[in-house]
């Protein structure tokens, strides 16, 4: 397959505050990469750096091995970037916006025409070319968000929470307008709504406090696995989450959790380190988890049913 993206160890600071942190992943084309996380997690400002509107504290992005620091133009041409809030201006008329957008991307005016029909296919929009923007319903600026994004055919789309404030009807045209765009290039889509992640994307990677606590396929072959742990009295979450290897831990009753691992960390590496911190370990059971329960284990708080 082919490399679209690699990040490498990609942090941002404002301040004393570490916004994002050595975050490290890829996306091969024809993927979708959900980027989730609770509000403040880090994921509109990995985002904005994905796509150069931010420049990084330290790290490294490559867009089809094309370095963004070093050559900024050159690899953002090969992107589009839908962000939070679309960037429209309501006093024009679709078909405006988008020649106005075509000429930012550097279209030749002999394709301008073509890469706007194009656009709207794909977008559901091609009765909406002499619409006014003000007129547009949430969805279908949503649509027209999108649209702007592809009009240059970028083999990388980036959609920040692009299902935000829609009706589940639109949603699902959205969703099935995600899916049907991947199938020639690359897209990371960011949201805090776990259903929506689970229904469009292949692969995810969970933010937390700045930090990629989660990266990996949600094949349903290949469910992600938790361990259910009963301890002696004196054990804590606090004490279990220091221990290497242990990414997230909630108190499931008296003496009893459940802990997310690291990639390459077993149950036999797990009950070394419980028992070499001196906890008395008691039972130690596998445990199948879907991405819900996965993502409040890694935030280290219990689920509410």
């Amino acid at each position: 397959m082919e490399t679209l993206l690699r990040v490498t160890a990609l942090s941002r600071s404002f301040g004393s505050h570490a916004a994002l942190s050595e975050a490290s992943f890829s996306l091969e084309r024809g993927e979708v990469l959900g980027l989730l996380g609770s509000n403040g997690a880090g994921k509109t400002t990995c985002l904005r750096l994905l796509s150069g509107m931010l420049a990084p504290t330290s790290g490294r992005i490559e867009i089809l091995g094309i370095d963004l620091a070093r050559h900024p133009l050159e690899a953002r041409r090969h992107l589009g970037y839908l962000p939070e809030h679309p960037p429209l201006y309501p006093e024009l008329r679709v078909d405006e916006y988008l020649a106005f957008c075509a000429r930012l991307h550097q279209i030749p005016r002999r394709r301008i025409a073509t890469a706007i029909a194009e656009a709207k296919c794909r977008c559901g929009l091609e009765d909406s070319g002499q619409r006014l923007i003000a007129k547009l319903s949430k969805g279908f600026r949503q649509r027209l968000g999108i649209a702007q994004a592809i009009l240059h055919q970028p083999p990388l789309l980036i959609l920040d929470e692009p299902t935000e404030g829609l009706d589940p009807f639109q949603m699902r045209a959205l969703r099935g307008l995600i899916r049907e765009l991947a199938r020639d290039c690359g897209v990371i889509l960011s949201s805090h709504l776990l259903p929506e992640v689970q229904a469009v994307c292949d692969r995810v990677a969970i933010l937390h406090q700045g930090r990629i606590r989660f990266n990996d396929y949600l094949a349903t072959a290949q469910p992600i696995y938790g361990w259910r742990l009963r301890l002696g009295a004196s054990s804590t979450v606090v004490k279990l989450t220091d221990l290497p290897g242990i990414t997230g831990a909630v108190v499931m009753g008296e003496d009893r959790y459940r802990v997310l691992l690291e990639d390459g960390v077993d149950s036999a590496e797990l009950a070394r380190q419980i028992i070499q911190a001196g906890f008395e370990l008691h039972e130690l059971v596998p445990e199948r988890s879907d991405l819900e329960r996965a993502f409040f284990d890694l935030l280290g708080v219990e689920e509410q049913g």
